[in-house]
Formats: structure tokens, C-alpha cells, sequence
């Protein structure tokens, strides 16, 4: 794990995601999952570009379930972005980097 992304738990979900005043991007993923390991290094190239300006997470949902089954996650890998702990983007399967950062850069403005 890249030393700009945090390790989500379902007990630290709400402070970190819901509680942050900046851009959240989580990972839900799984260690079986091969797409989510193709997507896991564009994942790491995030985290080291936005550091201090939006936290960038993941979430291994065979480890914690009930962030998973809140937000319906049925496919993985699934990446959301939330901000004031809202869902602002949700995208499920591969996605290019350039449309995560276009989501994030809209919303630092």
C-alpha cells in the first residue's frame, strides 16, 4: 500500500469519509479481484498527486462488509468519490485515471 493511501475500516468509514472536509475517493476492491488489481496502481498515482488537497482510500470488502452493503457495492473494483460526505461520482469496473482526476479537479475548484 502506497504510504497517501489510507487503509479503510468499516469503524474509521464515517470519520474519514463522511467527516472530511476535502474530496474522498474510495476503492472498494478485494485481493482475489484482477480488475481491481489493474486499477490499483492508477489508484496509488492519485493518492501521490493529491496529497493535502483530497484523501484517496480504500476499502477491501471481503474484510469489511458493512461500507460495502451501505452503498450497494455489487461489483468490484466500485471507486466513489464523495465531498461533505455525499456521493458526488460513483464508477464501477475499470476507469481511466483522467476521469478520476477531471471528477476530483472539479471539485478543488
Amino acid at each position: 500500500m502506497a504510504a497517501n493511501a489510507v487503509e479503510l475500516t468499516d469503524a474509521e468509514f464515517d470519520n474519514i469519509v463522511h467527516n472530511s472536509s476535502e474530496p474522498v475517493l474510495v476503492d472498494f476492491w478485494a485481493p482475489w479481484c484482477g480488475p481491481c488489481k489493474m486499477l490499483a496502481p492508477v489508484i496509488m498515482e492519485i493518492a501521490d498527486e493529491y496529497v493535502g488537497k483530497a484523501k484517496i482510500c480504500k476499502l477491501n470488502t471481503d474484510e469489511h462488509h458493512e461500507a460495502a452493503v451501505e452503498f450497494g457495492i455489487n461489483a468490484i473494483p466500485t471507486v466513489i468519490l464523495f465531498h461533505g460526505g455525499q456521493i458526488i461520482k460513483k464508477w464501477v469496473g475499470l476507469v481511466k485515471k483522467s476521469d478520476i482526476c477531471d471528477a476530483i479537479n472539479e471539485l478543488l475548484g
